[in-house]
């Protein structure tokens, strides 16, 4: 009987190991985050899409423990005069928050910095004439202010 109450032992502790290894993996990103965090920061329409699908399906790259949060355009309004930036803002603070808390943030801060004016500009394709104008001088506001200040 002692020798089974050992082997159970055992092997409690063996499943305790399992089950603390398995809860660790799970938690650790994974190794290719820095491509995955690169390639949904990029300037191009193709990036923000990849970026935008992941949003709206966070849990499958919860292994990831990317930072989603956003406060959107900040203090400027999120939809300046009408025009639809706050997803645009979004994806900027995703870049803003994830490269800070990987360390890597001041040798990317250009890029994401032009990539949320790609991104605004992309949002004024949609209008014309006068608005666009508008539009399009609007983000080159928001892009001049996040370079400075961001």
């Amino acid at each position: 009987m002692h020798q089974r109450l050992s082997v159970g032992l055992s092997a409690s502790a063996l499943a305790l190991l399992t089950t603390v290894a398995t809860a660790n993996v799970a938690t650790a990103a994974p190794a290719d985050k820095p491509q995955v965090l690169s390639s949904w920061t990029q300037t191009s329409a193709s990036s923000y899409n990849l970026w935008a699908a992941a949003r709206a399906n966070q849990g499958a790259w919860s292994a990831y423990a990317f930072d989603w949060s956003t406060d959107y355009c900040s203090t400027s309004p999120d939809n300046p005069l009408g025009f639809p930036f706050s997803k645009s803002c979004a994806r900027h603070d995703f870049g803003y928050r994830n490269y800070k808390a990987a360390g890597t943030f001041s040798a990317n801060k250009s890029r994401l910095d032009s990539a949320l004016y790609e991104d605004l500009k992309r949002v004024c394709l949609n209008y014309s004439g006068a608005t666009k104008t508008t539009c399009n001088g609007t983000a080159w506001t928001y892009y001049q202010a996040v370079k400075a200040f961001g």
